[in-house]
C-alpha cells in the first residue's frame, strides 16, 4: 500500500484485494481521463477520481495493441489552489516507471525544489507539441502528510512583522544578485549567515528552538520529493473521504514565504489546527503544472 494513502482517507485499507477493487473503480468510473501517445507499443493513460475535496487516487498505465488497459502504477493526489511558483522548470522521468519529477530553484526556499508531477498525461501531450522544458511554467504545489503536529505561534507585534518582511525581501534580492555573480551580494549573504549563527547560539541557551525558528523547509530522508516543514496556517477546513468516511484536514500553510496546501488525515495530526497556529510535519510534495 502506498505510504501516503492514509493522507487522503484510506488508512483502513489493509488487504491487497481491497486496494485492487478501489483502483478498478477509479478506472471504471473516473472523473478525469487523459490518453496520449507513449511509444510505439501502446498509449499512456491516466485515470483520476476524487474521493473528497480535490483529493483522490490517480491510476496510470498503458493500452496495448488489443486495446486492453494494464495498470502500471497509482498514487494518491491532492490538488492545491493558486500558483505557488513560476520559476524555470526541469522535468525528468523517474527510473522505475513513466512518472515524472519537476525541479526548480526558488530563492524563497534556499534549496532546489523537487516535486512529484500530478498531471504526467498532460505533460506528455504537450511535450510533443512544443518545447516546454525551457519555459517558466506556473506550478501549484501541494503536500500529502502522513504525520504532523500543531504548534502555537510566535508572538510578534506589527513592527516585528514588518522588519522580518523587509529582511526577507532584502535577502531574496541578494540571492538573486549572487546568482548573477555579484561578489558584494555573496559577501553580504555570508555576513548575514554569520550574524544569524551568532544570534541563535546566544538565544538557544535560554529559549526554545521553536521560538527562535518559526518556519523552515528542508529535505527529509532519502526520497528527493519529501520534506520536513514548519509554517504558519493561514486557512483551515475539514472534509470527509466520500468512500471511507474518514475525516481529513485541508491546511493552507505559509512556509519560508512560500504558500501551498497540505492534506492530512485527522488521525495523524496531533493538536487542533487553527488559523495563526503552526503546522510541523513530513510531507510528500506534489505539483500540478499549468501548460
Amino acid at each position: 500500500m502506498h505510504k501516503f494513502l492514509p493522507a487522503v482517507g484510506f488508512s483502513c485499507i489493509d488487504r491487497r484485494k481491497e486496494l485492487e477493487e478501489i483502483l478498478q473503480d477509479v478506472v471504471d468510473s473516473y472523473d478525469e481521463k487523459i490518453v496520449t501517445e507513449s511509444n510505439r507499443e501502446g498509449l499512456f493513460a491516466e485515470f483520476s477520481k476524487n474521493f473528497g475535496c480535490d483529493c483522490g487516487i490517480t491510476v496510470c498505465g498503458e493500452y496495448d495493441e488489443n486495446n486492453q488497459f494494464h495498470i502500471d502504477y497509482y498514487f494518491p493526489f491532492f490538488r492545491g489552489t493558486g500558483i505557488t511558483t513560476q520559476e524555470p522548470l526541469v522535468i525528468e522521468q523517474r527510473a522505475s516507471n513513466k512518472s515524472y519529477a519537476g525541479i526548480c530553484d526558488d530563492i524563497r526556499i534556499g534549496v532546489t525544489l523537487i516535486f512529484y508531477i500530478q498531471n504526467a498525461g498532460e505533460y506528455l501531450s504537450n511535450k510533443s507539441r512544443r518545447n516546454i522544458l525551457s519555459e517558466s511554467l506556473p506550478v501549484s504545489l501541494s503536500g500529502l502528510a502522513y504525520e504532523g503536529k500543531i504548534l502555537l505561534p510566535v508572538q510578534k507585534n506589527k513592527e516585528q512583522v514588518r522588519i522580518e518582511q523587509e529582511a526577507t525581501q532584502n535577502r531574496n534580492h541578494l540571492i538573486a544578485e549572487a546568482r548573477k555573480g555579484d561578489e558584494e551580494a555573496m559577501e553580504s549573504l555570508t555576513i548575514d549567515d554569520i550574524d544569524t549563527y551568532s544570534m541563535i547560539s546566544k538565544r538557544i541557551e535560554t529559549e526554545d528552538i521553536f521560538t527562535i525558528v518559526d518556519s523552515y523547509f528542508m529535505p527529509y530522508g532519502i526520497e528527493c520529493d519529501q520534506y520536513n516543514i514548519m509554517g504558519e496556517i493561514t486557512d483551515c477546513m475539514d472534509f470527509q473521504n466520500t468512500l471511507t468516511g474518514e475525516e481529513i484536514y485541508h491546511l493552507t500553510v505559509e512556509c519560508n514565504d512560500l504558500q501551498f496546501d497540505i492534506c492530512i488525515n485527522k488521525k495523524d495530526l496531533l493538536g487542533e489546527p487553527e488559523k495563526g497556529r503552526r503546522f510541523k510535519g513530513i510531507i510528500w510534495l506534489q505539483g500540478e503544472i499549468y501548460f
